[in-house]
């Protein structure tokens, strides 16, 4: 075999939404575009503000010295800083540039961050459901993944939790609002996971990380607050990306934010910007650094989505689907009325409606929804949801 035996072994399993996107161009060539449903990708669908356009233009324009060279590899300081103001009024937390590490959005941060904290066969513990990428990212660095429950409105199982930390255990992976189910982890789950970890940290003598990844972080609905995690827990890491919150997904535009009461947080900033020089995502390109300094309090029209995730959470409910109301993101993660949900998953492509099932976020019997789509893809699939869940015997 003439490629890396763990790279094979994991292709076959790799991307179910990456499986459902090639089927779906197939579905397109043969039935036409406007015919079939496509809901299977987290693809952002709003454009960024015209602030952002009008500084790239005028970025563009600029005939300053020095704009396009090499900078240094935590990211410019006049963008952390701007980073770093805006985050500190939206926490309520004093951060400072020096704790903002500019990143080749929120992928190119975690896998910085674990190629920084993990030995080999140290464990990192994410929640099912979860962006299946995280398996990959630890894995890239010699970690091994410990899946823990959640529970039926995919709340953290905080028995399961309990159970599954180790001596082995360097750091926990939270997404909220979360890929698949846009559920949003709520303060006093964030608190009791601080506490768990501070008691294991004593039990086993350890230090363990709370990784926070937040691309969803300002998509939230219904005025709902969001909950930081540096107050709960010393070593905590937020990692984010401007893909979702300013319409960016292309750019690989982020930034990494390290607690200000990690004692350690020096050391750990240096290992960081070091993983990313080794890693090849040196630095966020110049131009996108500059591009975002002033857009830092801005976001997409977040109720556009709102409107869209009121609209399809409501036709499945009237037809009978079993799904939690998502607080943020722009998923939808419903009960398949049928166990096997990938067997689900065809019977929707049928009626031309793509799916991604939840054997693809390690949650088997359940599928997920994109609605970051137009409104005609939306409003074409009901039928086909409609249709799909009848012929259930």
């Amino acid at each position: 075999m003439s490629i890396s035996k763990s790279i094979f072994d994991v292709l076959e399993q790799s991307s179910w939404i990456r499986k459902m996107f090639e089927e779906g161009i197939q579905l397109k060539n043969q039935f036409g575009e406007k015919n079939v449903f496509d809901l299977s990708l987290g693809n952002p669908l709003l454009e960024p503000p015209e602030k952002f356009k009008k500084k790239l233009i005028k970025l563009s324009k600029s005939n300053k010295i020095g704009t396009h060279r090499y900078m240094p590899n935590q990211g410019f300081k006049s963008t952390r800083e701007k980073v770093a103001e805006s985050l500190a009024k939206e926490s309520e937390i004093p951060i400072t540039d020096e704790e903002i590490i500019i990143s080749t959005g929120a992928a190119g941060g975690l896998n910085a961050i674990l190629k920084s904290i993990l030995n080999p066969q140290d464990e990192i513990i994410v929640f099912a459901p979860y962006f299946v990428e995280y398996l990959f990212y630890i894995r890239n660095h010699n970690g091994s993944p410990v899946i823990v429950k959640t529970n039926e409105r995919f709340i953290p199982d905080l028995d399961d939790l309990n159970k599954k930390i180790t001596n082995k255990t360097k750091g926990i992976i939270i997404n909220s609002p979360n890929n698949p189910s846009g559920v949003l982890y709520p303060q006093n789950m964030l608190k009791k996971i601080g506490e768990i970890l501070k008691n294991k940290e004593k039990e086993f003598k350890s230090e363990i990380y709370l990784i926070s990844d937040e691309p969803y972080r300002k998509i939230i609905y219904d005025n709902k607050k969001y909950p930081f995690i540096f107050p709960h827990h010393e070593r905590s890491i937020i990692v984010t990306s401007h893909s979702k919150d300013l319409g960016l997904a292309g750019e690989r535009i982020g930034y990494i934010a390290l607690s200000p009461k990690d004692k350690d947080k020096k050391i750990l900033f240096d290992a960081i910007v070091f993983s990313l020089r080794t890693l090849g995502h040196v630095n966020a390109t110049a131009i996108m650094q500059k591009a975002i300094e002033e857009i830092q309090d801005e976001s997409v029209d977040i109720n556009i989505y709102k409107k869209k995730r009121d609209y399809i959470y409501t036709q499945l409910i009237n037809i009978g689907y079993d799904c939690v109301k998502p607080d943020g993101a722009f998923y939808l993660f419903p009960k398949s009325p049928i166990k096997d949900d990938a067997k689900f998953v065809k019977k929707l492509q049928e009626y031309k409606v793509l799916t991604v099932p939840g054997i693809g976020f390690g949650s088997k019997g359940y599928f997920r929804i994109s609605y970051s789509v137009d409104d005609w893809v939306l409003e074409g699939s009901v039928e086909g949801f409609k249709k799909a869940f009848n012929t259930i015997e």
